[in-house]
């Protein structure tokens, strides 16, 4: 037979239409089938379907989409509590600070290309001490966007993201990418403003992100046991924690590769 030939180009849609009204109505066409609740067809079979149906009085129950949409729209209609495990970031290291809860609104607010990448923890109070040069010397080989997370005396979680690792410099450095952020108590983003490009700079005797015009928008002392968050041109944040003046409890500084 002519593969070309309109009876076979028929016989070939007929076919087609049946495997499509069977998985429709198998109450009509079949005996025990169940419903699948959406049937896979080719693209050229998409107008043929349609224009049948259109011609018929059928309650219209039923929709075309891509297989795209579908897959978009599963994910929409997730409830807004469930978190897929695998949206949330793989930690090489377990942290003494973070939560599933803080981790689903840092990674959604991360610069593209940290996306995907697991999480390596650079430094720790609780595994290095407390101290801004050893900090400083752990980051000397790092060549990616770092994290800093804190948690002061009060339980309150704050940090800052930095497109460039700490380290001593004589001028300001960083990008636009650097924001600062707060759980106190709910999660707020602090992006750069604009205004100025003092981003990040640090000292061996301290540590500094944003400012312009008065105090810095997050500061540590040399020995990382003391800091402070003012409102900064940089940011124009509010304070990261509940007091101005704040005592470290648990301070952590992550990478992604």
């Amino acid at each position: 037979m002519d593969l070309n030939s309109p009876c076979f180009v028929f016989c070939h849609r007929v076919d087609h239409l049946y495997t499509f009204f069977v998985q429709w109505s198998p109450d009509i066409y079949t005996k025990g089938s169940k419903n699948p609740g959406f049937i896979v067809v080719e693209d050229d079979q998409l107008a043929v379907i349609d224009s049948i149906l259109q011609k018929k009085s059928i309650h219209k129950t039923w929709e075309i989409i891509t297989a795209k949409d579908q897959k978009r729209r599963q994910s929409l209609c997730s409830s807004e509590d469930e978190q897929p495990e695998d949206l949330l970031p793989q930690l090489r290291e377990h942290s003494q600070i973070l939560q599933d809860q803080h981790l689903e609104r840092l990674v959604a607010h991360l610069p593209a290309r940290t996306q995907g990448y697991p999480w390596r923890l650079v430094y720790s109070t609780a595994v290095h001490g407390t101290s801004l040069r050893t900090l400083y010397r752990n980051m000397a080989s790092v060549d990616r966007p770092v994290l800093l997370v804190i948690k002061d005396m009060e339980n309150q979680v704050f940090g800052a993201f930095s497109s460039h690792p700490f380290r001593v410099s004589n001028s300001c450095y960083g990008t636009g990418e650097t924001f600062l952020y707060s759980f106190s108590p709910e999660f707020k983003m602090f992006s750069w403003t604009g205004k100025n490009s003092y981003f990040v700079k640090g000292f061996m005797d301290s540590l500094q992100l944003g400012g312009g015009g008065g105090p810095f928008g997050l500061w540590l002392d040399a020995d990382l046991c003391r800091g402070s968050s003012y409102t900064c041109q940089t940011f124009h944040n509010q304070p990261l924690s509940t007091h101005q003046d704040f005592v470290v409890r648990e301070l952590e500084v992550w990478t992604f590769e």
